[in-house]
C-alpha cells in the first residue's frame, strides 16, 4: 500500500495548486500526508486487526485532524451513531488500496471494497469507485497486463478509459467525485512507464492531485512492484510511528 501513500504525499502540495507538467520535485518541505493516507491506514488497520470500518475511520480522523477531510465527512467523524450519507465523492476510492492488496480472489476483494465504502459512500458511484480501484490493484498483483485491466474496468464499471493523459490535462478541473477522479487515475497508470512516471503523470493532469496520485500509486505499486528506495525513505520519514507500524505489519502480512 506504500504506493498509494507516496502518491498522496507527493500530491499534497498540488491539490489546490495544480502543476500541469511531469517536471517537478517529488518531495518538498511542505509535502505531507493528507486524509487519503489517514483513511488508507485506517482501512489497513481493519484488515489487520478486525473491527468496524466506521468506528475505525472515526478514530483515525479524530486522531489526525485538519488533514483535508471533505465537508460531510468532517461532520460524520463526530457523530455518535454514524450513518452513511449517500456520497459519491472520491473518498471511498482514495482509502481502498489496502483492500486490493489483501485478498487472494477478485470476488472477496470486491465484497470488501464495498464494505469499506458503504459506511459513508453508499451511493452506487461511491461503491463503484472503490471497487474499480481495488479490482485494478488485485489484477495488477496477479500479473495481468494493462489491456486486460483496462478492458475489465471498462466492462464491469462502465468507465471511459479511452481519453489520453494529454487530453485529460487540457480539460481536467478539480473534481472530488469518484466519476471525476477514478477513470483519470487509472488512465495515468495505464500510460505510465514505471512507478515514478505514474506519480508524475498523475500530478501533471491537474484536478484533485493528491487523490488521483494516491489511487494511481496503489495500482502502480501492484503492477511494477519496484519503487526506488529513496522515494520510500522520503515517504516513511513523513509518517507517524503508528502509521509505520501499520505499514510494516501490512507488508509483512
Amino acid at each position: 500500500m506504500i504506493g498509494a501513500i507516496i502518491g498522496d504525499i507527493v500530491g499534497s502540495v498540488y491539490e489546490f495548486n495544480n502543476h500541469r507538467s511531469k517536471e517537478f520535485p517529488l518531495f518538498q518541505a511542505k509535502s505531507d500526508f493528507t486524509d487519503d493516507s489517514v483513511l488508507s491506514f485506517a482501512t489497513a488497520k481493519v484488515l489487520l486487526d478486525g473491527g468496524d470500518y466506521a468506528a475505525t475511520y472515526q478514530r483515525f480522523a479524530r486522531a489526525y485532524p485538519n488533514r483535508g477531510y471533505g465537508g460531510r465527512f468532517g461532520k460524520w467523524i463526530w457523530l455518535e451513531d454514524p450513518k452513511p450519507y449517500y456520497s459519491f465523492g472520491n473518498g471511498s476510492a482514495m482509502r481502498v488500496a489496502p483492500v486490493g492488496f489483501a485478498f487472494a480472489d477478485a470476488e472477496t476483494t470486491l465484497v470488501e471494497a464495498k464494505r469499506s465504502a458503504e459506511v459513508t459512500h453508499n451511493h452506487p458511484e461511491g461503491i463503484k469507485g472503490a471497487q474499480a480501484v481495488a479490482l485494478a490493484i488485485w489484477m495488477a498483483r496477479q500479473g495481468e497486463d494493462r489491456d486486460a485491466i483496462r478492458q475489465a474496468i471498462e466492462k464491469q464499471f462502465g468507465y471511459d478509459l479511452s481519453r489520453t493523459c494529454d487530453l485529460i490535462r487540457e480539460v481536467n478541473k478539480f473534481d472530488e467525485t469518484c466519476q471525476g477522479s477514478v477513470p483519470e487515475a487509472i488512465t495515468c497508470f495505464l500510460e505510465s512507464m514505471d512507478f515514478e512516471d505514474c506519480i508524475r503523470l498523475s500530478i501533471s493532469i491537474g484536478g484533485d492531485s493528491d487523490t488521483i496520485a494516491c489511487i494511481a500509486g496503489g495500482i502502480a505499486q501492484a503492477y511494477y512492484r519496484e519503487i526506488s528506495d529513496w522515494i520510500v525513505e522520503e515517504t516513511r520519514a513523513r509518517l507517524s510511528l503508528e502509521f509505520l507500524d501499520i505499514l510494516d505489519r501490512f507488508e509483512d502480512r
